[in-house]
């Protein structure tokens, strides 16, 4: 099971130990043992689109660590206050600089080991100019030949391309939900 570390109370600073709380919880939570506080440790989204223009598709070389220098999809971890599809839009703009109209849901990557869930929409760029972020080194349109595979930064990215173009080619998209282990 991922546990994140979590060692202080949020609340009032003291040592946390990890215990099945006293109010009828099932699971082992981090817990304040002075001021009682149970401190809830949920997953991290990652928002992001599959851009496309024609038959290709936008890859983004990471500017950032990790995985500096790979290729990768636009996205990164959603915020407080905005929709997944606000979130990946948001992130397409950021490290792409990529004019887009959102389409529907591809990818729904649970990634327990580190505790994120990745969501991927398909998105039709408006323009095929871009004007990459600074977690960008360069941002590029790919057919499917053209695009570096051994290069790519992350499983969930590579899985997503993949889906991508089998739906693409099939003729019809469906929402895939995938399980990284």
């Amino acid at each position: 099971m991922f546990r994140s570390p979590i060692k202080h109370c949020r609340n009032c600073g003291s040592a946390v130990t990890y215990r099945v709380p006293d109010d009828g919880d099932t699971r082992e939570r981090a817990v304040c043992p002075a001021c009682d506080t149970i401190h809830y440790e949920n997953p991290l989204n990652v928002v992001g689109t599959v851009p496309y223009w024609g038959d290709k598709v936008l890859l983004c070389k990471r500017n950032i660590e990790p995985r500096w220098g790979k290729w990768t999809l636009p996205a990164g971890f959603m915020e407080l206050g905005e929709t997944t599809e606000q979130g990946a839009a948001r992130e397409t703009d950021e490290e792409a600089g990529a004019k887009i109209e959102m389409e529907g849901l591809l990818t729904v990557m649970s990634v327990p080991r580190v505790g994120q869930v990745h969501l991927y929409y398909r998105a039709r760029l408006q323009s095929d100019v871009f004007d990459p972020g600074h977690e960008t080194i360069e941002a590029r349109l790919f057919s499917q030949e053209e695009i570096p595979w051994e290069e790519i930064a992350f499983r969930t990215v590579r899985e997503t391309l993949e889906l991508y173009f089998a739906d693409r080619a099939a003729g019809r998209f469906s929402v895939h939900n995938v399980v990284i282990v």
